[in-house]
């Protein structure tokens, strides 16, 4: 009897070790931890589908609860208000800017009559999940407006599958253009001349978005005088880039989990998911697809050698699904800001762009670091070779990496000095 249970126990144990191991790069620090974050994700993404497939809830809002569980159970782990990241003096307000559900964070002291910094910040999640109320969003809001003396807004823009492009870009525009205001400015004591617009992964895509919403605006009179990405999604029509390829099964977000958020957000059949990863819709036989919008994107050129690596792009002849005259968000630049003219880039404002090396989105931060310098813009890039998608979200325990603790810190004393 005694001998069965030990042939099960160790049965069990190889059986969930295999399910838990994913070949990570050697680079990853911690990469057991690693794999066990990615193996939960997996794990709610699965059985959100089962239930999906059962006809007993969305798959999205199924991933939804299981994250505020998970996020609650960590909090509850945590212990102390001080380790969950409240900061004693932060005034926190839920209210509406321009009928858009924000959070606001103000500092404890007014800075001694001097007027403030404000920043304006967009999660991420795909454009499905995530909320700047929770978790590592939370706490880093209350963080930079007690440690930089600023006014940060948190917009809780509306997701799938409640809505889909544009309707997200539209509420961080709105949300945007009344925390402009000079009445609002004047409200939380803010200078017009240092106010920003941050966001990570599909919260950067937004940010970078409207950033360049609000600097080709002739009717805005105070605009984003900084704007700060971290690990953005910038194109949706190439999923070959070098970065794209050799991430293709990394943990935290492969290439088929990017893809499948951009057609949910787009509003796409996500069984044509097989012809993005083919690059097919991006095929040359695309008369919507200029070469001057392609130059925008090609990393042949946008690149240097160290990323480039020995990878050859995948260019396709024919497109037979006309996938672009079906979903025209794909040209769209308000769900691809690196397909903007230079002429649009260059009224954009200073920027900071943090990029990993194991992301697929590495390339398209690289790329639009690129394009916004070569139109003028003065543009501070922070790379980390150690670091991979979402580790800015990583900086607690009993989840923390490093990279993650790194690159907040890098984001924040950027802020400090450039703000």
């Amino acid at each position: 009897m005694k001998l069965k249970v030990v042939v099960v126990t160790v049965l069990l144990v190889a059986a969930l070790s295999y399910y838990i191991y994913t070949p990570l790069p050697d680079a990853i620090q911690e990469p057991w931890k690693l794999m066990v974050v990615d193996a939960g994700f997996r794990t709610a993404m699965n059985l959100a589908t089962l239930k999906h497939q059962l006809g007993l809830d969305h798959y999205i809002t199924s991933v939804r609860h299981t994250l505020e569980g998970f996020d609650s159970t960590v909090t509850a782990l945590q212990g102390s208000e001080s380790t969950a990241g409240v900061v004693p003096g932060v005034k926190v307000s839920d209210i509406t800017f321009a009928r858009i559900p924000v959070r606001v964070y103000e500092p404890p002291a007014g800075g001694e009559g001097h007027l403030r910094r404000g920043l304006m910040y967009l999660h991420g999640g795909g454009w499905a999940f995530g909320s700047g109320k929770v978790g590592i969003y939370d706490k880093m809001s209350r963080m930079i407006s007690d440690e930089l003396n600023t006014v940060v807004v948190s917009v809780e823009y509306r997701l799938f599958p409640e809505v889909h492009f544009p309707e997200p870009f539209l509420d961080c525009v709105a949300a945007a253009k009344h925390f402009l205001s000079a009445e609002v400015l004047a409200k939380y004591a803010i200078d017009p001349e240092r106010v920003a617009v941050s966001g990570d992964s599909a919260g950067g895509n937004l940010a970078a978005a409207v950033a360049q919403e609000i600097s080709t605006d002739d009717s805005m009179s105070v605009k984003f005088s900084v704007q700060a990405l971290i690990y953005p999604a910038l194109q949706a029509l190439d999923f070959n880039t070098p970065s794209y390829v050799q991430n293709h099964n990394m943990a935290i977000l492969s290439r088929q989990v990017m893809v499948q958020f951009w057609l949910q957000y787009l509003g796409a059949d996500i069984s044509v998911e097989p012809q993005l990863i083919a690059n097919n819709h991006s095929a040359m036989q695309q008369l919507a697809l200029t070469s001057e919008l392609r130059s925008r994107l090609d990393w042949t050129t946008l690149l240097t050698q160290k990323f480039k690596k020995s990878y050859t792009p995948v260019v396709v002849e024919r497109d037979s699904h006309g996938l672009l005259k079906k979903v025209p968000g794909f040209l769209d630049v308000r769900s691809s800001p690196l397909l903007a003219g230079p002429e649009v880039l260059a009224k954009c404002p200073r920027a900071y762009i943090l990029t990993c090396e194991y992301d697929v989105l590495r390339d398209d931060g690289l790329m639009y670091a690129r394009r916004l310098q070569d139109a003028g813009v003065s543009v501070a890039s922070d790379y980390y070779e150690d670091g991979f998608h979402g580790c800015l979200s990583f900086t607690s325990w009993p989840m923390d990496f490093d990279v993650g603790k790194r690159a907040l810190r890098g984001f924040v004393n950027w802020l400090q000095n450039n703000l």
